[in-house]
């Protein structure tokens, strides 16, 4: 009597599930959440709705996801920034990463984490507050950089790192916006190098730049 060999249950996915979020990161990236379709999405990560939604889960999961690789790669100047030895440093180092990656050549303008759900209505809310998070995580490392800064007298003692952290992180956003509207690396990079001019010293008394 012949046998058959039953057909395995479950095929692989056939594609690179890594090269996959990469694209679909670009597509939030470039369009925001809710200016990114799922048509979009799954033309430009070269699979179709089921296999997305096997790898990835729905298109609020996938875009989890594909912030917290943007949060790896493009984003992860801001982590390496607070780890420079003065606060001067974590804050020139902070905002040359985020004009960089606001002005990738070949790739999409301004911040995903700026520009991801700027204009979205109900259905991205979940997509907007999930950004609103993550940047107040952004700002939140930063005061912890300042505060230590304060504590070794890198700074002033009246300063206060609260809101000079979220003095820098509005510059860098607003270098994002300006990045998405066409301006230049070089002229963003000048902006970056005016808003440093006034950084305060550890020898002045003042509040914020």
């Amino acid at each position: 009597m012949e046998t058959r060999q039953k057909a395995p249950i479950g095929r692989p996915r056939g594609f690179d599930t890594e090269e996959a979020l990469e694209r679909a990161m670009r597509v939030f990236w470039e369009q925001g959440y809710e200016g990114a379709s799922l048509t979009d999405l799954t033309n430009a990560m070269g699979i179709t709705r089921t296999s997305m939604y096997a790898a990835f889960g729905n298109k609020e999961d996938l875009f989890r996801k594909a912030l917290e690789r943007y949060t790896e790669g493009p984003a992860s100047y801001g982590v390496r920034a607070t780890r420079e030895p003065t606060a001067r440093q974590v804050a020139t180092a902070f905002l040359a990463g985020s004009v960089r990656a606001s002005t990738q050549p070949g790739g999409p303008a301004g911040c995903l984490g700026v520009q991801g759900a700027l204009a979205a209505g109900e259905p991205g809310r979940t997509a907007r507050d999930t950004l609103v998070t993550w940047r107040n995580e952004g700002t939140a490392l930063l005061h912890d950089r300042f505060r230590r800064a304060v504590d070794e007298g890198d700074l002033p003692p009246d300063l206060d790192p609260a809101l000079l952290a979220r003095y820098l992180m509005t510059l860098a956003n607003g270098i994002a916006v300006q990045a998405a509207g066409g301006a230049t690396r070089e002229d963003l990079q000048l902006v970056a190098d005016m808003a440093l001019g006034s950084w305060p010293s550890a020898g002045t008394r003042q509040t914020a730049p």
